[in-house]
């Protein structure tokens, strides 16, 4: 709780200061997020037979729950388990994809990255392990 409390403080004192980074954004398939709490630590983590739809949502959070809201534009990116090389998925930028679409081209190790298009969403669980 206190960290979470720490996270909305830095983001509403960016807000204030006209900073960048001033919306929470999350990763979510088929609406649901990826983390379960908006938290430094929190694992974002996806089984490689993994479906549904993979978007960036702007996101209230509480206590018991992220809510996605808004879609977001974005790019995306894997990071090679083996040699840790980071490749473009696609020049595309996206508001949604099949996330098994992402996951043919990738093993069990592999992390997908998310790249937001714009400074003023923070995206703090931006790679998403897959297991």
């Amino acid at each position: 709780m206190k960290k979470l409390m720490i996270l909305c403080l830095f983001f509403a004192t960016n807000q204030l200061w006209g900073q960048q980074f001033n919306d929470c954004v999350a990763a979510c398939i088929n609406k649901t997020a990826i983390i379960e709490s908006y938290e430094v630590n929190a694992a974002c983590e996806i089984s490689k037979d993994s479906e549904g739809k993979l978007a960036i949502y702007t996101v209230g959070i509480s206590e018991t729950a992220i809510t996605p809201r808004k879609k977001i534009k974005f790019k995306v990116a894997v990071r090679d388990a083996n040699t840790q090389t980071i490749w473009l998925y696609s020049e595309a930028t996206f508001k949604e994809i099949a996330v098994e679409k992402i996951l043919e081209d990738c093993k069990k190790g592999d992390s997908i990255i998310l790249l937001t298009k714009d400074k003023m969403y923070a995206l703090p669980h931006n790679e998403i392990l897959i297991k």
